[in-house]
């Protein structure tokens, strides 16, 4: 194979690349997230600078069910989101993510950083429940219910449209082949092309099992804040390097010396 065409591929092995170029197109993409308060001192470890706490630690843990998802196929995503601030905007720190699909959990950590490792999430509806679960290494990690459309949020759906073009923030680290640091970046992306199709709020309740496979409960729940189920169709654009920390150490190595 020649160079030229080495350099048009979008991932590996040559035979089969694990998944196509994007941007990736989502379709009918449902949501159960559930915010919660929980300890400052414990979210502050799972922080990275430079994004700052806000005034209130709140956590958000998510469901994600993705039945249409261009070059990834149909899966279900839960993981860990950190409210927080870089350079005065109010972001969204991807802390951790579990999903059954190796497509998206390949370009997810090799394109954004997203910090994903596979597991068995599920979202569905119970009865007059919706109802979210991880499963890790044959265990109960998290499991999170919500009243099943309670409260419709018809007039204000332009809240939920705002929350998913939120600045997303992951930490992307990929060792160099001798193990060294080869990239160490935060990594900022806002979804696009975002049509909300339905938005429900309701009483929740959330249940974190401590495992260290799948650290969902390091974060522990102290209040419920509150919950949300949507259904949106949106494209996951690439993202953008807003921070390296390579660049930052030689920098401040280069200033020392001089």
């Amino acid at each position: 194979m020649k160079s030229e065409d080495i350099l048009k591929l979008c991932s590996t092995p040559i035979a089969s690349p694990s998944f196509p170029a994007g941007p990736y197109r989502f379709v009918d993409r449902e949501f159960l997230a559930i915010t919660y308060e929980t300890d400052a001192e414990v979210l502050r470890q799972h922080l990275p600078e430079p994004l700052e706490m806000l005034e209130n630690p709140r956590v958000i843990y998510e469901w994600i069910k993705m039945p249409d998802s261009s070059g990834f196929g149909d899966y279900t995503e839960s993981g860990v989101v950190i409210p927080c601030r870089f350079k005065g905007e109010d972001v969204s720190f991807v802390s951790q993510m579990y999903l059954d699909d190796e497509a998206p959990i390949a370009a997810g950590r090799e394109i954004w950083g997203f910090p994903k490792k596979y597991a068995h999430p599920k979202l569905e509806l119970v009865k007059d429940t919706l109802t979210g679960t991880l499963t890790y290494a044959g265990q109960l990690v998290a499991m999170g219910t919500m009243a099943y459309k309670h409260a419709g949020q018809a007039g204000d759906v332009a809240t939920t449209h705002r929350a998913l073009e939120k600045t997303q923030i992951n930490l992307k680290i990929i060792p160099a082949a001798d193990g060294q640091p080869g990239i160490c970046q935060l990594v900022a992306l806002n979804l696009t092309e975002v049509t909300v199709k339905g938005s429900w709020s309701g009483p929740a309740r959330l249940h974190l099992v401590p495992h260290v496979g799948a650290p969902v409960a390091d974060l522990p729940v102290r209040k419920i804040i509150g919950a949300s189920h949507f259904i949106a169709d949106l494209t996951l654009p690439y993202g953008r390097v807003v921070h390296d920390y390579i660049a930052e150490a030689r920098a401040e190595l280069k200033e020392a010396a001089e």
